[in-house]
């Protein structure tokens, strides 16, 4: 039996290891613009930004396009959101209707920056025996990640990162 992070959480129950999709959130599913401010210089307030994730809309044409995604493959919600927040992300997935079959939040303690993260939970999908075969971003930092990782990826502006 496979061993499953802690800081991962099925819809349901584990899907059967093949091939996936990989799916950013905020930026991508979620419109975080409103939340923005928290970010802005001199000091970046994290806490305040996740804390109102809540409050987001979300990007019907994306939401739209993980609809249309073939049935056996598995959605993947690979986001820097720390799990303190898994709560309130859960129940705005759940509101709005979002397709997904596992979340991936970033654990307590990891700091690191989003490209880092995300390399290391992508090898962990892959050594799990998950092959991502898309992935979907809104950071320039981790559409070059995904590419030099051999991952197809889309790159979707949010206007949240300078590239």
């Amino acid at each position: 039996m496979r061993k499953i992070p802690r800081h991962w959480h099925w819809r349901q129950i584990a899907d059967q290891p093949g091939e996936c999709v990989v799916v950013d959130i905020d930026g991508v599913l979620a419109d975080a613009a409103h939340r923005q401010h928290y970010l802005d210089p001199p000091w970046r307030d994290w806490d305040g930004f996740f804390a109102e994730c809540g409050g987001d809309g979300v990007f019907e044409e994306n939401k739209t396009l993980l609809e249309l995604l073939a049935l056996e493959l598995t959605i993947v919600l690979l986001t820097s959101r720390p799990t303190w927040i898994q709560k309130a992300t859960l129940d705005w997935l759940h509101l709005h209707k979002i397709r997904y079959d596992l979340l991936i939040m970033r654990p307590l303690g990891d700091f690191q920056p989003s490209p880092g993260f995300k390399r290391e939970e992508t090898a962990t999908l892959r050594h799990q025996g998950y092959i991502p075969m898309l992935a979907i971003d809104d950071d320039m930092r981790n559409v070059r990640m995904y590419k030099s990782e051999g991952i197809p990826t889309i790159f979707l502006d949010s206007g949240y990162h300078p590239h």
